[in-house]
């Protein structure tokens, strides 16, 4: 990825008021990614909602680490069985206007 696409972590933290150790924490779950260039640390622009949305559920609802984990779970297996569930009644039509 180009640097033009990435926004800087320190920047990102000081804009939000959040520690940077947060930051750290996420990348070693394997939340976000982080990449390292010129000395700055770096995230992709397209995963800023999703970082936003893992600041507030720490920040403002006071969840821990290891609950945002579980919650990311949760969701993406939520997600998951929603697009199967939709998959099985595409299925489903077919076999019903026969």
């Amino acid at each position: 990825m180009q640097t033009e696409e990435m926004v800087i972590v320190n920047e990102f933290c000081i804009y939000h008021n959040i520690d940077p150790g947060f930051i750290d924490a996420l990348k070693d779950s394997g939340l976000i990614e982080i990449t390292k260039a010129d000395e700055k640390l770096y995230m992709p622009e397209s995963q800023l909602p999703r970082l936003e949305k893992l600041v507030r559920l720490h920040y403002e609802m006071d969840i821990n680490l290891e609950g945002i984990e579980t919650i990311t779970y949760l969701l993406s297996r939520m997600t998951e069985m929603q697009q199967q569930i939709m998959q099985l009644n595409n299925r489903l039509r077919i076999y019903e206007n026969v």
